[in-house]
């Protein structure tokens, strides 16, 4: 189908988002969401085991240094041999040279494969997102996908290619440290291993807080984008209404939530910082007046008491580093929920059974359908009617009548509750949803360009197009002599949606893409409501060259589309009241009349 529009008319989702902005922030289990990220490291299994290999080989480089030093005191410093320490100093040169060689390596190549594992979780998220169904946007701001698709996936990046190394690295040299200390002294090991209770104990207190903070976190910094794009997008509106006060206090209230939860996450994981730091200190002292006593009593060399000093502020930096990361991995665990909260939602159902795509001629049926975007709430009521191929169907009524959720309908944008909807005697629900929205093509009110060139945004229509094709399908819309005066051309690029366009110019762009597109049915909703009278008149010779053999469903108030319609369809209430031509309904003086009335009153009937 050719969508032209950003949506399809009214948005009905919106009550119920903003009603319940929270629905799909439940917490899911940290262990799951962790779970769920691994399958994305499993293609790099190989390369990370070079990584840990790397890690492995650091680690035990940064245990030896500190053995080597304390052999230095008892045997080279303390007998004053000069050459013995020149050769051990040497030895630790190299291997504190080699273990940082090893910890760039394996965190550059660490990077490479986080940022690897994080493109496949960004394109499954993004194209997961392309197969949810119009309700689903319906009911979630831009902005909060956006913040999905961005601070989420940051997150999760910032913890997995910069802290999954450190963290191998910290519980190696931790487990390494405490063997090595257990080895030379069970004594001062023992002494030293003390505080490790006490720190996992606060750890494990601070967790719970610590995730719920940075979940809400997350969860805050998505209603805020979404805030800013939605006011950003309609500054024109803003300022028109002089608005931008109350857009500046919807901001501030957003932002201050934003603020409570920072100051919430960051509060508790800020905590682990300070305790570690006294706990170093700690380690000092009791290594120190341990160590000095057994050293007086002839128990411990000075070299074995400097080593373990050296492995007890070693002991700490891991518990710190620990404690750093602890911050950005609650937030990639929240992140990931969100991430995988989208990518678990079912995708729009496409059950059609057609093996292949068919040319339809248009004949369209509706039976008995009946529709309610809550199925509590009816919003079509037992509609019944046809459209033959190539007729002009006028479908006319009061705002909120129903008459776009019909099209919605057609479009499989919605499935019906009941009744069926048949094109050439087959229900659509047999077509596959790209072959029926192949033969559909859509020109709305509100037109949608995107961000590129003239020719692509025609070509959007049919992608396979040649140039020649594209500019005869201009022409047919009364749009090539405008192009040919815009600074390149057909190659002008065009501002985010267009902006540096007219309305009428945008209209005419959009029908050319839907002339290109070559539809069988076509769809008008409001496609000359917001231009001048002058724009109306050429887009509606734009608009006629369109519906050339097109069965053409259109939603219009201007009298000059509606009196040439086959068939005029008078909804109200989700109902059909009326059905006839343009005059035959304004004989009747029905309500079809009293609606012509009150709209064009004073023109000619």
């Amino acid at each position: 189908m050719t969508t032209l529009s950003s949506s399809a008319g009214f948005r009905p989702g919106m009550q119920r988002r903003m009603a319940d902005p929270g629905k799909i922030e439940k917490a899911k289990n940290p262990k799951n969401a962790l779970a769920r990220l691994v399958p994305y490291l499993k293609p790099y299994v190989g390369t990370m085991l070079v990584v840990l290999l790397l890690v492995v080989a650091y680690t035990v480089l940064g245990l030896i240094g500190p053995y080597l030093m304390g052999r230095a005191i008892d045997q080279f410093i303390s007998k004053k041999d000069i050459p013995g320490l020149g050769i051990i100093s040497l030895w630790m040169l190299v291997i504190y040279l080699f273990n940082n060689i090893f910890q760039a390596v394996s965190a550059w190549i660490m990077s490479i494969v986080s940022q690897r594992a994080l493109k496949n979780l960004r394109n499954d998220l993004f194209t997961h997102i392309q197969k949810l169904s119009i309700g689903f946007f319906d009911q979630n701001p831009a902005g909060e996908l956006m913040s999905r698709l961005t601070n989420d996936i940051d997150a999760i990046n910032q913890a997995v290619s910069q802290n999954v190394t450190s963290l191998l690295a910290s519980v190696l040299s931790l487990v390494g440290i405490i063997i090595a200390m257990f080895v030379l002294d069970k004594w001062l090991a023992l002494a030293s291993v003390l505080v490790v209770p006490i720190m996992f104990g606060f750890t494990e207190f601070v967790a719970k807080y610590t995730r719920r903070g940075f979940r809400d976190l997350q969860k805050q910094l998505g209603l805020l984008n979404g805030v800013m794009e939605e006011s950003i997008s309609g500054e024109k509106v803003v300022k028109a209404f002089r608005r931008s006060d109350s857009a500046v206090n919807d901001f501030r209230k957003y932002n201050d939530a934003v603020y409570r939860a920072g100051i919430f996450a960051n509060s508790y994981a800020l905590l682990l910082m300070p305790l570690t730091n006294v706990l170093g200190n700690f380690f000092v002292i009791v290594l120190a007046g341990l160590g000095g006593w057994l050293a007086l009593k002839g128990l411990v060399s000075v070299g074995i008491i400097a080593t373990f000093i050296t492995y007890g502020q070693n002991f700490v930096q891991p518990l710190r580093q620990l404690a750093n990361m602890y911050n950005s991995i609650q937030a990639a665990l929240a992140g990931s929920e969100r991430v995988f909260e989208i990518i678990d939602i079912p995708p729009e159902v496409d059950d059609g059974s057609l093996l292949k795509s068919l040319e339809i001629k248009g004949n369209v049926r509706f039976d008995h359908v009946q529709f309610g975007y809550q199925r509590d709430n009816l919003i079509i009521k037992d509609l019944t009617f046809e459209a033959q191929a190539g007729q002009t169907i006028a479908l006319v009524g009061p705002t909120g009548a129903g008459k776009t959720t019909i099209i919605n309908l057609l479009t499989r944008f919605y499935e019906v509750n009941s009744g069926n909807i048949f094109i050439d005697g087959i229900d659509i629900r047999d077509f596959k949803k790209a072959d029926l929205r192949k033969q559909i093509g859509l020109v709305l009110q509100d037109t949608f360009l995107f961000s590129g060139t003239v020719m692509e945004n025609i070509r959007y229509g049919r992608l396979n197009a040649s140039d020649d094709e594209c500019i005869q399908a201009a022409k047919m819309a009364d749009a090539d002599h405008f192009i040919r005066q815009l600074p390149e051309g057909y190659q002008t690029h065009l501002s985010e949606r267009a902006n540096n366009l007219s309305q009428g110019q945008r209209q005419l762009l959009s029908i050319t893409r839907a002339i290109l597109a070559d539809p069988a049915i076509l769809i008008l909703d409001e496609a000359t409501s917001s231009v001048d009278t002058r724009t109306e008149a050429r887009i509606q010779k734009s608009l006629l060259r369109l519906m050339e053999g097109c069965t053409s469903f259109v939603i219009a108030h201007r009298l000059s589309t509606i009196r040439d319609a086959d068939l005029v369809l008078v909804i109200n209430d989700g109902q059909i009241v009326e059905r006839g031509k343009h005059q035959d309904l304004i004989n009747q003086e029905g309500f079809y009349y009293h609606l012509y009335i009150s709209q064009f009153k004073g023109q000619e009937i």
